[in-house]
């Protein structure tokens, strides 16, 4: 049998019962399939490791071990809040003067636009930031907000009935000169 066949035989075999095992444990929602999914990739990284005539005990120490593991950082990390200070939140920068009408044409533009437009008039990200959070260049992350603002201008100008550069110009200035 190989390694396909075997694993999918453990898991069928198995999955009912770790899930089970971490329902009983008081884990619930995401982090449950989480912790299930997560002992399966352990059983497929270490598929040799796994006996094969009786895989469940070593699967529910897997998940013993995963779900003492969360335990630990949950406390790490409540640790670590309790030490450090609240942060104070940012304000947002300002929105552009007829808010109404940037949303809804944003909301016409397809959802990768629509990030790029938010990610830098919203969250004020530079061009380099950008390009960090896209996972490209900041020269292609300036051609996608280019071509972006583009398009925003011109369902503003559809919906204002005036031309794309005009509505640019009026909705768009004060982010255009903040970011460039």
């Amino acid at each position: 049998m190989d390694d396909a066949a075997r694993y999918r035989a453990l898991f069928e075999a198995t999955f009912g019962s770790v899930q089970r095992y971490v329902d009983h444990r008081g884990v619930t929602g995401g982090r449950a399939d989480d912790l299930v999914a997560e002992t399966f990739v352990v059983a497929w990284r270490r598929l040799d490791d796994v006996p094969v005539d009786r895989p469940l005990p070593w699967l529910l120490t897997v998940a013993r071990n995963l779900w003492l593991n969360q335990l630990r950082a949950d406390q790490r990390y409540e640790a670590l809040k309790r030490r450090l200070p609240r942060p104070l939140p940012v304000p947002p920068p300002t929105e552009p003067d007829d808010v109404a009408a940037v949303r809804r044409a944003l909301t016409a533009l397809d959802a990768a636009d629509r990030e790029i437009i938010c990610l830098v008039a919203w969250d004020g990200l530079s061009a380099a930031e950008l390009g960090d959070a896209l996972g490209c260049t900041p020269g292609a992350a300036r051609v996608r907000l280019h071509r972006a603002r583009r398009r925003l201008a011109a369902e503003l100008a559809k919906r204002a009935g005036v031309g794309a550069h005009e509505a640019c110009e009026n909705q768009l200035q004060e982010v255009n000169d903040d970011r460039t």
